[in-house]
């Protein structure tokens, strides 16, 4: 994967703009994809690489609310994403029930690390569970449209009534023929083949990985789905010898616990300060801030215009780097290793320790 630093298209300010609901398409009974209509104006602003997100906005009873969902359309298509609904999820049972054709909806800019390269002709593995499916549907049809590439794509899903896309995977299937290797894996349904009859954990993935989908002939691993088959995949292909760079994740549920809260150390009192520096768009913004409030919450005061999105460590929108002074991250489930060696942090996710502290959100 080819990460490309930031262009005019996807300045870090990641401003959002008011787009229109061109339309909703009904994936299964909890499931839709939601197409926007871009104004010519604001082509070049939502231009999006595969495997990009795309942050939405909406402020109820007062309160400011933000969820990032993966862009599910090919390269140089209209922006689309998919959505599952959640049991009373704010955003979601509202984007699959009620939004309809002509709704406004504040859409930030794309964002997102997850950029597959459509001009490698290279062969991808893409593997997903559930609403993991919108990012690969993304990644497969952007890179296919290259002669040379290839994608295998495992797919788990509890019944086939639960499968998004399932129409849209077999047009692709159709359109690209033996380059495209579709594997349906259903939990609760029986399969004729034993080996597509169950969870997508860790025995499973070997089966496949080693008498199905031989893994040593991937140039790309691409993961999307719950956190325990992220960790299943990645034993399987650190065992398979995959190296680690060739392993692009992403989460879209994390069912682990938060991590125990930011106490005091010993020897440092209650109630230390840091002065923190951020830097957005080239501007300076310096301020005192506590060392038990992370380095996002801290420095909002501020700067209102910080990017960030889930505030849980998954989606990476708050991803900066330390320039100076000690940090503390208590949670990490959106950077690679890479990055992490390199300095970036998540800062919803990290606390400051030093008395000087500066981060670079335009990294």
């Amino acid at each position: 994967m080819t990460t490309l630093a930031p262009g005019p298209a996807q300045a870090r300010t990641a401003a959002f703009h008011p787009l229109t609901v061109a339309a909703v398409d009904r994936l299964c009974e909890d499931a839709a994809a939601i197409t926007f209509d871009v104004p010519g104006e604001l082509r070049d602003a939502y231009a999006f690489r595969a495997g990009q997100s795309l942050t939405l906005r909406r402020f109820v009873d007062g309160r400011e609310h933000r969820r990032s969902y993966s862009i599910c359309a090919p390269a140089g298509a209209a922006p689309r994403i998919g959505v599952r609904e959640i049991p009373d999820g704010l955003f979601s049972s509202w984007l699959v029930r009620e939004v309809t054709p002509g709704t406004r909806i504040e859409v930030q800019t794309p964002g997102g690390s997850w950029r597959a390269d459509p001009e490698g002709g290279e062969r991808h593995l893409c593997v997903a569970a559930g609403s993991g499916i919108t990012p690969m549907l993304s990644v497969a049809s952007t890179v296919l449209a290259h002669p040379g590439a290839q994608v295998s794509l495992l797919y788990g899903n509890r019944t086939s009534r639960t499968v998004m896309f399932a129409e849209e995977l077999g047009d692709l299937k159709n359109r690209h023929g033996a380059r495209l290797q579709l594997v349906h894996v259903l939990s609760r349904e029986p399969r004729d083949v034993e080996l597509f009859s169950g969870r997508l954990d860790r025995d499973r993935l070997r089966r496949l990985l080693t008498d199905l989908v031989p893994i040593e002939t991937f140039d790309h691993v691409w993961l999307c789905g719950p956190l325990r088959m992220i960790e299943d995949a990645r034993e399987v292909l650190s065992d398979l010898g995959v190296p680690a760079r060739r392993v692009h994740v992403e989460l879209f549920y994390v069912d682990a616990p938060p991590p125990r809260p930011r106490r005091p150390e010993e020897g440092r009192p209650a109630g230390a300060t840091s002065t923190l520096t951020t830097v957005l768009d080239g501007l300076r913004t310096t301020s005192t801030v506590s060392r038990e409030t992370t380095i996002l919450d801290g420095a909002q005061a501020t700067r209102s215009d910080l990017p960030f999105a889930c505030k849980g460590g998954v989606c990476g929108t708050c991803r900066a780097v330390v320039r100076e002074g000690e940090v503390d991250m208590r949670r990490n489930y959106a950077l690679e290793p890479s990055e992490v060696a390199a300095g970036f942090v998540l800062t919803c996710q990290t606390f400051p320790d030093g008395d000087n502290v500066t981060v670079d959100f335009d990294a």
